[in-house]
């Protein structure tokens, strides 16, 4: 019984400090100034998504004790969003159907994803324009250089170390900010 308690124990702190990864990729400046993602608290969240689909994936396929710490990892990210839609000035009666509908949002990208990243360029970027750019209009550039930034991320992911995961490394690439495209006007 005690040693349950502590592997849970363990896989919730692991959990924890792997969603700091996510959330320190997804923060990165260079994918709101070059990459056109919006910075908005949606375009903050689409990318949270993203990373997340690709850390969940490798865990998944990690073997061992991979596929729990995926789940836990994944009961993480939604208190994280509960805690930031309550931050929001959402009440608890709101709470539950946003909820509800931020997981369905994130089943449907990871399919989206999944396929996107199966097939073509074309299927991805149809991909990422009706998920990541839903609130904006970016430059094919730009969908280009997430397209592209996501395969990399993706090799990356799928060839980082057990001992990453486990530790909780950093297993994203840095997303190009010499990646040819020009800022939009007024991107930090």
């Amino acid at each position: 019984m005690m040693n349950w308690i502590r592997e849970r124990k363990q896989r919730r702190e692991l959990a924890a400090r792997l969603l700091e990864v996510v959330i320190d990729q997804a923060r990165r400046p260079a994918f709101y100034a070059a990459y056109g993602v919006p910075d908005t608290m949606l375009g903050r969240y689409e990318m949270v998504c993203l990373h997340a689909y690709l850390l969940l994936r490798r865990l998944k396929r990690a073997g061992g004790q991979g596929p729990r710490i995926a789940q836990t990892l994944h009961d993480q990210i939604f208190d994280d969003f509960d805690v930031a839609l309550r931050e929001a000035g959402l009440g608890d009666m709101g709470i539950g159907k946003r909820m509800k509908k931020l997981a369905r949002n994130l089943h449907g990208r990871i399919s989206a994803y999944e396929r996107g990243l199966a097939a073509g360029d074309e299927e991805m970027a149809a991909a990422l324009r009706r998920n990541l750019y839903a609130s904006t209009e970016p430059s094919d550039a730009e969908v280009a250089a997430m397209i592209a930034y996501v395969r990399h991320a993706r090799d990356e992911v799928d060839a980082c170390a057990p001992d990453a995961l486990w530790e909780a490394r950093p297993v994203f690439p840095e997303p190009a900010s010499g990646s040819g495209i020009v800022p939009r006007e007024g991107a930090a």
